[in-house]
């Protein structure tokens, strides 16, 4: 061990008449860990809600559309078979995208309705895994009438959970699913109305697709809206998810107008930017707080050079240099950084590995909602740690520590000893 550090390590240790710089150390010490403590949860949560999100948005949409600027695509085996030709293109599947109404009793709810193929839409998407009553094959099933007089079999359709909750529907419940767009009557525009049995229920997690979305199979899709036998569009797979702007710049330039590609990242850029915005803003905002502990350690600093003056005059003259007399403060400084450091990582970690259960109690002990599903699109807490955030929370906050101990270590290196033993 050198001199320096020892002595270093000795002046943390405060004498009972210098009781109060002690106290500041420790509120140092506790500024800098509790600054790491909350940028590693904060931090973590915040990674958590993004890739929760990313695999909410992944889950229900593809991770490439393909759509025709002049209408419905025709001969769309073809182009699906072209699409898989692309490099990095997993599975494709074709779809129908349109707005209806849903009815139910006196009830009525404005959806989304997506026509899928049930045999290849689960190579593409995750509907199926997120599917909690009933089978994606269940749509190709007609239900017949139990009696001659009744109406024709109902064909099925899948809704999300929270639209179910909203309409009081259950499983094999009748809905009437209306489409604005209907038939040319001489009394006008008639909308078009047809009976669907609830084949199944999903639930996503996030509220906004369980609220808005419903499914048929493809070919009713395309017999209730007159589409004939066109699609909206081509839904494509990827084997990686980060390079789907390359593969749809690529796919733009093969296939030209009127096709064009959009992957999800382009399709939900807002939410992206702002999730990653508010991650950025965030750690500058908790970076505070560590900074404001760096002023506490260099106001320490300043006090232990004053209280020191006697014994760096008398170590500089048995030939200690300048240098030396700025490391010991600098390294006295560095080891309430590193351990203020230290105990926040540990804490942090603590917290954010426990964070649901965490929350969970303090909910149940308050009765308190500390977040809503129906805000944040969530139907739970997440947080995952990211091993690298730690480690440049860890390196900002070390860093910081040293930047502040700079200007009281070289105002001691500066002492001159006849100065400083002038008035002892």
């Amino acid at each position: 061990m050198s001199y320096e550090l020892f002595i270093g390590l000795r002046y943390l240790k405060a004498k009972r008449k210098s009781a109060f710089i002690s106290i500041i150390t420790l509120i140092s010490m506790a500024g800098v860990a509790l600054g790491v403590m909350a940028l590693i949860i904060v931090l973590a949560v915040m990674t958590g809600f993004e890739e929760d999100l990313k695999e909410k948005i992944l889950g229900t949409n593809a991770h490439i559309v393909v759509l025709k600027s002049t209408g419905g695509i025709e001969k769309y085996d073809s182009l699906m078979d072209r699409l898989k030709g692309f490099q990095g293109v997993v599975a494709a599947t074709p779809f129908i995208y349109n707005q209806v109404m849903i009815s139910s009793g006196k009830n009525v709810s404005g959806v989304v309705l997506r026509g899928i193929d049930t045999k290849t839409d689960p190579q593409v998407t995750n509907l199926y895994k997120s599917i909690t009553e009933g089978k994606i094959t269940d749509l190709d099933v007609k239900v017949s009438a139990p009696f001659a007089n009744e109406p024709p079999p109902r064909p099925g359709i899948i809704i999300g959970k929270e639209l179910a909750k909203n309409l009081n529907l259950a499983v094999s419940d009748t809905v009437n699913v209306i489409s604005p767009v209907g038939n040319i009557t001489p009394l006008g525009m008639v909308p078009k109305l047809k009976q669907f049995r609830i084949a199944g229920i999903f639930n996503t997690g996030m509220f906004e697709y369980d609220s808005t979305l419903a499914y048929v199979s493809l070919g009713e899709a395309q017999s209730f809206l007159g589409l004939g036998d066109t699609v909206t569009g081509i839904q494509l797979k990827v084997s990686n998810v980060y390079k789907t702007g390359a593969i749809s710049r690529l796919i733009n330039r093969e296939l030209g107008f009127p096709f064009y590609a959009r992957d999800w990242m382009q399709m939900n850029k807002n939410i992206l930017f702002a999730l990653k915005t508010e991650k950025m803003v965030m750690f500058i905002i908790l970076t505070l707080i560590v900074l404001v502990a760096a002023f506490g350690i260099a106001s320490t600093l300043f006090m232990v050079v004053m209280e020191k003056t006697k014994d760096i005059a008398i170590l500089k003259s048995m030939g200690a240099t300048g240098r030396s007399i700025m490391k010991i403060f600098v390294l006295e400084g560095l080891i309430i950084g590193m351990f203020g450091t230290v105990v926040g990582v540990l804490g942090g970690l603590l917290v954010a590995l426990n964070l649901e259960p965490i929350v969970s109690g303090v909910q149940r002990l308050t009765g308190f909602e500390l977040f809503s599903k129906d805000v944040y699109y969530l139907d739970r807490f997440p947080s995952q740690v990211i091993p690298f955030d730690v480690l440049i929370i860890s390196l900002t906050a070390i860093l910081i520590s040293f930047v502040a101990t700079l200007y009281p270590s070289w105002q001691a290196s500066r002492m001159q000893p006849a100065e400083a033993l002038r008035y002892e």
